[in-house]
This record gives C-alpha cells, structure tokens and sequence, in this order.
C-alpha cells in the first residue's frame, strides 16, 4: 500500500497536477503605484500611494496562473501639494475615512505575446466594485545577490473616476472640467519569493 501512494506521488508531480504553489510577496523599496489626471485640460498632474502590499501565487513559472491580491492606503495619496492632497483625502473624492481601502483581486493573468500579459480582476475603491483590465509587461526573474529570487513587472492602465463615485470638478469658462475624468495608471513591480 505504501509503495502505491509513493507511485501516486511520483505520478503527479510528473504530470504536474501536484505542483508547488510559489508565494511572492511585493518588494516596497523596489515597487511604486503612479498616477496621473488632467489639470484644466491643458496639462497632467501626477501622483502617487505610498502604503500599499499585495501577495502573488502561481505554480507556473511564466506566472500565467498567477492570483494576485493587492491592497492601498487610500490616505497616502501623495501629489506632493499638502493642500491638493488633503482635498483628495476628503469627502469630496477618496472620503478615506470611510473607505480607507483601494483593493485589486486578480481574476485572470494571461500572455498575449512575449513577455506581454493582460491582467483582469476586480477593482474597489470608494466603496465600488468594477473589473479592470492593464497591461503588463514582465521583465523577468533573477536571483539577487542576497540569494533572493526577484521577479519583476510594470503594469499600465485606465479608468474613468466617476465610474468610483469620484465626481466632484468644476467646469473651466472655456469648456472642459479643472480635474480630468481619465485616470491613467502605472504600477512598477519587484516581487520576492517567499519559498524556495
């Protein structure tokens, strides 16, 4: 009986239906989330969230079965103006005191060509749910001179505000809203590998 669980075992991990899950978690010192929006039509405003964490699991080292969970602080928006910065804070976009959260649940992670992918998932901030969809671009794995096995991402992508519930603006005499709808998204990633 032994000697037929040990054949089991050997089965599947040769046809990989037991493979080892691998658990990633995000590098903060190498990884950062940026934004950017119109500002009066004429030009962009940038920023960007300083707390944040996430974790990734795949069995397939292209990472095409990934599950990625990730997880911002809405309150370290960061455009480096406190004034601007304590209005998006507010009631009148993030109400962070409310919805202290922004949170992306991956539903799926595939390659379109290369090192290209599209990630889908699921999107919540201020309070509302919708599916999103950017673009990634893998740079690759490598071992870092600590022994530590890194992987890296950069991920692009766009979503209309007001589709969260973040409508406030006022309309310019010259036509055109003084904050943009169209938010434009750039996340750069450093993963580490948790097992080995």
């Amino acid at each position: 009986m032994k000697k037929i669980g040990i054949l089991f075992t050997v089965l599947l991990t040769a046809t990989g239906l037991w493979a080892q899950t691998s658990d990633w978690e995000f590098d903060k010192a190498h990884s950062s989330v940026e934004f950017g929006i119109d500002h009066m039509v004429i030009t962009e405003v940038t920023g960007k969230f300083t707390e944040f964490t996430g974790s990734v699991k795949t069995e397939k080292e292209d990472f095409t079965d990934a599950k990625i969970e990730f997880y911002i602080e809405a309150k370290s928006i960061n455009t480096n103006n406190i004034d601007r910065d304590d209005h998006l804070r507010s009631a009148d976009f993030f109400d962070v005191d409310k919805f202290q959260k922004i949170t992306f649940v991956s539903t799926s992670f595939t390659k379109t060509s290369g090192k290209n992918y599209s990630l889908t998932g699921n999107l919540t901030m201020h309070g509302i749910t919708k599916p999103v969809t950017f673009e990634v671009t893998y740079g690759g794995t490598v071992v870092d001179p600590y022994g530590n096995t890194k992987a890296g991402f950069k991920l692009t992508g766009k979503l209309n505000r007001n589709d969260y519930g973040l409508t406030w603006s006022k309309a310019l005499e010259t036509g055109g809203l003084v904050v943009g709808e169209e938010v434009t998204l750039t996340a750069r990633v450093e993963l580490m590998k948790m097992n080995h």
